[in-house]
């Protein structure tokens, strides 16, 4: 799979010690906060992860995990709403999440006791 087909790119949260070491990675790279990524890109997550590796000093610890919607978050750099819904369509990014109505209204979440 290559990561030039913005059509089958995955949204993935990537988490790094290494705070200022995005640069280079592939696909489009938002910064949440300092180590904090949303990544997406039309690599597998496997693919994604070692060349991420690859990139980052020897040892530094880091996670790559596939988002299967769009995360909740507050406080996190401006801009990263408008990101996420940016590849609305694409893996479910700017979907609704577990126990959201379409509308981002909780009344599921209430009715399953997830809230």
């Amino acid at each position: 799979m290559t990561d030039d087909n913005p059509e089958a790119a995955e949204l993935y949260l990537v988490w790094t010690a290494a705070t200022d070491s995005s640069d280079g990675w592939p696909g489009e790279v938002f910064a949440l906060a300092p180590g904090l990524h949303l990544v997406r890109s039309a690599l597998t997550q496997s693919r994604l992860y070692h060349r991420i590796k690859r990139r980052l000093p020897a040892g530094a610890g880091f996670l790559v995990a596939a988002l299967e919607t769009g995360p909740k978050h507050k406080g996190l750099a401006a801009g990263a709403l408008a990101f996420v819904r940016s590849g609305a369509g694409k893996s479910g990014a700017g979907q609704p999440g577990i126990g959201e109505e379409a509308d981002g209204t909780e009344a599921s979440a209430a009715r399953l006791g997830l809230v």
